[in-house]
Parts: structure tokens; sequence; C-alpha cells
């Protein structure tokens, strides 16, 4: 259970705290309200661009990480196409560094040219290092847009084309700064031996001067439900075949995705799982397969992925893959292999919430959705889940017609 507390400031900055006084280490958290599904189609990869920006200094501070390590502090940040999130843990008697470090960069980014152009040559040197110069590096490139038409899901977090990092300017960034990275666009998630009126005095200390910007509101067009089956195939010079197929399903702003989520892992979780039984260890079809949901807010994908081994066609995996698909559509699942996979959910949660970061980002994140207490009712959801609905998701979601696949191959 993770207790909190909860004010917003006159700017619209949404501030929860959670005391835990059983530790020394504090956690700061500040998630801003934008990922990649918010960047204009012919200018993607800010997102991801400004959370290298936003370490590269700020009007008062040139070089962020110094004053945080003088403290004995960390910190980091990653990009989703839903959310941006920043985080700093340090001894709690040195929290006010936090606040300080923070608000000067949401109040006064450097936007230094200088600073753009080594952000800028980072980023590029990410794509290529990630998306280009490994194997299979470029598969998401490609079925991103092959399972979305409509929804800027349809690109990567890292951009559509890294050209638009290359040609981005301090005007453009400049933009999207004052657009997104404004008070009441971010929440602001304080965790440790805090107490909810240090938290109040040094909030508003730090961030109530920030001027609020212009509220953001989201209108992202829907996906069109799919009707028919995308395929594509690649190849390049990749060790083995492998196979990639996703399906259309219920995102985090929705009950059902936890239905979804169990689906995933009974399919593809572990080597327990039935892909993994079937396919690995007793047919030995395949080098390794793996089933997931992609986390998203908005409705996302229940991703398969398989390597195959030498000798064995893409053609014949795919067909072993629908066989036990069609499995789990015809046949209930048993109670108790339902209740393996809940028991290891139920555990993911509870290991997760041992570390006080964690659970800093996970109020954050479902206070971002609106929905905060959704962070402590994980498990009744996960517990709700029975083998008629998981299926009936298995029907909804495990179509052919709700599938796009890649097939590819390794060159000869």
């Amino acid at each position: 259970m993770i207790h909190y507390q909860q004010f917003t400031l006159d700017n619209g900055l949404q501030v929860y705290v959670h005391e835990d006084h059983t530790t020394p280490i504090a956690a700061v958290n500040i998630l801003y309200n934008v990922g990649s599904r918010d960047e204009d189609e012919n200018k993607t990869g800010f997102a991801h661009l400004f959370e290298h920006l936003m370490f590269g200094g700020s009007r008062n501070i040139s070089v962020y990480d110094e004053p945080l390590q003088r403290v004995g502090g960390e910190n980091n940040a990653f990009t989703s196409p839903d959310i941006t999130n920043y985080y700093i843990t340090l001894p709690a008697v040195n929290l006010e560094t936090a606040f300080w470090l923070e608000s000067d960069r949401m109040l006064s980014l450097s936007f230094d040219p200088q600073v753009l152009e080594v952000q800028r040559k980072v980023v590029i040197e990410e794509f290529k290092q990630r998306y280009l110069n490994q194997p299979y590096g470029d598969v998401w490139l490609k079925l991103r847009p092959l399972a979305f038409q409509q929804h800027p899901y349809r690109w990567a977090t890292i951009g559509k084309d890294i050209s638009h990092i290359e040609s981005a300017t301090l005007d453009d960034v400049k933009e999207f700064f004052f657009k997104y990275y404004i008070p009441n666009n971010a929440i602001m998630v304080v965790a440790g031996p805090v107490k909810l009126e240090e938290v109040k005095k040094l909030a508003e200390k730090w961030f109530g001067p920030i001027p609020a910007g212009k509220p953001y509101i989201r209108r992202l067009p829907a996906e069109p439900i799919q009707e028919h089956a995308r395929y594509m195939e690649l190849e390049a010079s990749v060790p083995l075949d492998a196979i990639y197929k996703v399906f259309h399903i219920p995102g985090k702003s929705s009950e059902k995705y936890y239905t979804g989520d169990l689906l995933s892992d009974i399919l593809g979780r572990g080597k327990s799982s039935r892909l993994y039984d079937k396919l690995v260890k007793e047919t030995k079809l395949f080098n390794s397969i793996n089933g997931y949901v992609s986390g998203s807010v908005d409705p996302g994908l229940l991703v398969i992925q398989g390597h195959l081994n030498q000798g064995v066609s893409i053609e014949r995996g795919e067909e072993e893959i629908n066989a036990i698909l069609a499995e789990i559509r015809e046949q209930r699942v048993p109670e108790l292999e339902l209740e393996k996979v809940k028991n290891q959910a139920e555990s993911t949660i509870v290991f997760s919430e041992v570390e006080l970061l964690n659970r800093a980002m996970n109020l954050a994140f479902y206070a971002n959705l609106g929905k905060p207490e959704q962070v402590n009712q994980e498990s009744e959801y996960i517990q709700a889940v029975s083998p008629e609905s998981l299926q009936a998701m298995a029907r909804e979601v495990l179509r052919k017609e709700n599938s796009s696949t890649i097939y590819y191959r390794a060159k000869q």
C-alpha cells in the first residue's frame, strides 16, 4: 500500500507526498505529461531529445550533475510514448537541493546553441547504435507504422526519421519547451522521510513563482479497428530468422488492460509459458520466444516475438504460433495456470514497491492518468481476472484480422 497526500500549487503543479520514515533517502520524481505521441509527425523525436537537453544546464546552473553529486545525490530520466520522467534520489537532509535543481530548469532551461548541438549528436549516435547498427534493431521502426495507421504510436520514441532531429532548430526546441515543460503539465512526487508541511513550503518556495502555461489539451486520432491482417518482410545480416507478431489490445487507461497483460503472460512470460514450453523446449522450433504487452496508456500492442532455429522456416514457426493462439481462444485457461501468472504479476508489484523510487514513479504515473488511487488497486484488478474474461479477451484480441506480422529473414 502506497500512502500519499496531495496538494496543487496555484500555477497548476500537482504535488504528491509519500512518507516513509524507514529510510534516510528521499526521492523526487517529476513527470511531464508529454511523450512521443504528442509530437508533430513532421518533427518527431523531440520528447526524447528534451530528455537529453534538460541535463544541459539552466540559466543559473551550468552543469546540472555537479551540485547534486556534492550532496550525495543521483539522477536520471526516461522517455516513453506517453510521458517524460525525471528523478532524483539523495539524502533526505539535502532534499532542498533537488527542489532547487528541478525548479531552475523548469523555469529557465539553457537554450545554448552549443548544448543543442552536443545533445543532437548524442541522439543521432544513439539512433545509429540502437536502431541501425545492431541485429533486428530496425524492427520497431518498421513494425510500429505497420500496426498503427492513425495514432502517433506509429513512430518510435526516438523518432520516425533521424532527419527530424538533424534539422531541429533552436526555435523548434523553444516552442516544444514552452508548450509542455510548464508546471500545469507536470506532476511531482516527493517520497521518503519527509513531512507534508515541509514539502509544501519547499514547493511554494521553489516552484510557486514559475508561471503557468497554456493548458495542454490532448487531441490524438484514435486508431481505427483493424479489419485485415498485415504482413511485411525484412532481410538483413542477422543470426537467425525471426518473427514479430502484434495484436491491438486495451491500454492502461482501461481496466481490461490487466486481462490483456495476464493473457500475454500465459502465452509468453518465462520458461513455463505456453509458447516457450511448446516451441522451444518441446518441438525445438524456436531458439527463443516470448510475449508481452507494450504497457501504453492508449490502446497498445500484445507482442509475440521469436527467433527460429536453423532450418526452420518462418512460415512453419507462424503456423505453430497460430495453433497455440487458437487453443487459448477455444479453450478456457485452467484455474491453476491462471493462478500461476497472477502470482507472478503480484510478486512483480510487491518487489517493485520495495524501492522507494519505484513507488514514487508508479504514483506519478497513475496520478498523471487522473487515477492516483489505481497505484493501490492493481492487485485487485489482477485478482478480478477470470478464465471467462481471459478467454473473451483472447477471442477479441488474438484474431488474424487484428494482427500485424513481420518476417525478419537472415540474409543468406
